[in-house]
């Protein structure tokens, strides 16, 4: 790791007041990153120095060695708030393949480690300060409560799906009543069937927002369900009332909590809620009359976040359509009706020329194709 361009002025305030991960034991090869960088560890890693103090995301894939293929294993992350001078110590522990904080916890250790912090000082990389405003553009939202909150009560956000069979099979009789796997099987369902039926282990989950399945309150009449599909302002104002309701715009943080997930930690689920929030938004059509602020925060979160994936991600390889420009159409169509205040007009406007020009997105197109088609009927023929 190395200070890029560093400004002198800088570089001596977060010497001074910057944070320090001190990682002992952490195996030579070993993929380890802070933010939105990584780096292969070297046999002489003990840490990173220098850290702003805030909210960060360490991230790390354990690595078999050459002589055992040399393969990456799926990447392991967590948020953490550091403090200024904050010390956090952490050991590696070689059988589960993870690192241990315990240690941070004895304030016996953590000042032990800080007398000997100038003897370590050369084993520790400096922060990667040239991504540190990335970083602050994909977090500015994002307080360490909502990250608290949102992560698994393991504490460790995983690349892959901790699961376990949804039934323990203890007993030979528990065994005998389940499909049997000593016959070929005659169809892809069968075969589907006769799969253990898994469940995420116990406090490995993402605690995201729930994002209601009927979108519409209990004893709606017909018109009102279709109102409610088409406008989905009743769901999004219930998962605000149940998870935000002191402060709606940490809706934001944890739309960058998913994002964030996705890209930097490899959570595919974070990819998910992170199009069902986003879906959920931008087809909110009288929200947007009455949540100026949280619109206005959306469209600058979406600005920095659009920045970092290529414009072809979102194309559908099957279907050739972007979800992206399908969902955020429906926002332009509905931030341009009345009732919407005029600054977050204007903002919206001045986003979907900067989207058009940047990825040749063209948000008009295909709008005519919705509008109902008129169908003129033979004289003395009538539709039952």
């Amino acid at each position: 790791i190395s200070t890029v361009d560093m400004d002198p002025d800088v570089a001596l305030r977060l010497f001074e007041e910057g944070a320090t991960l001190v990682l002992l034991g952490v195996p030579k090869g070993t993929e380890l990153g802070i933010d939105c960088k990584s780096w292969q560890v070297g046999p002489r890693f003990r840490g990173v120095k220098m850290i702003p103090p805030g909210l960060h995301f360490l991230h790390y894939s354990s690595v078999n060695p050459p002589s055992c293929g040399g393969e990456i294993g799926p990447k392991t992350g967590l948020f953490l708030s550091l403090k200024p001078r904050e010390i956090v110590l952490a050991n590696w522990d070689p059988k589960e393949e993870d690192l241990d904080f315990s240690a941070s916890k004895n304030e016996e250790e953590v000042s032990r480690m800080r007398a000997t912090l100038q003897e370590l000082d050369p084993y520790l990389g400096p922060y990667p300060y040239e991504v540190m405003r990335k970083w602050v553009s994909l977090t500015d939202r994002l307080s360490k409560e909502v990250a608290d909150n949102l992560q698994p009560l393991s504490g460790r956000i995983c690349a892959y799906s901790d699961v376990i069979p949804e039934i323990e099979f203890r007993h030979t009789k528990d065994r005998a009543e389940q499909p049997r796997n000593d016959t070929a099987c005659q169809s892809m369902r069968e075969g589907l069937d006769r799969l253990p039926k898994m469940k995420q282990r116990e406090g490995t989950e993402l605690r995201f927002s729930v994002i209601p399945e009927k979108t519409y309150p209990p004893g709606a009449t017909p018109a009102e369900i279709t109102q409610c599909s088409l406008d989905l302002s009743y769901a999004l104002e219930t998962v605000l009332e149940k998870n935000h309701e002191l402060q709606p715009l940490n809706l934001l943080g944890e739309l960058q909590f998913a994002f964030v997930c996705f890209l930097i930690g490899n959570v595919y689920e974070g990819f998910e809620h992170w199009k069902c929030l986003l879906a959920l938004l931008c087809r909110s059509e009288d929200s947007m009359r009455k949540r100026k602020e949280l619109y206005l925060g959306l469209i600058a979160v979406l600005y920095h976040q659009l920045g970092e994936i290529p414009p072809d991600f979102f194309v559908d390889i099957v279907s050739q359509s972007n979800f992206l420009t399908s969902t955020l159409q429906d926002f332009f169509q509905y931030v341009s009706g009345p009732g919407v205040d005029g600054t977050l007009r204007k903002r919206a406007e001045k986003f979907k020329a900067h989207l058009t020009k940047k990825f040749r997105w063209d948000f008009d197109a295909d709008l005519d194709d919705c509008a109902p088609v008129v169908v003129e009927l033979p004289e003395g023929v009538t539709v039952d």
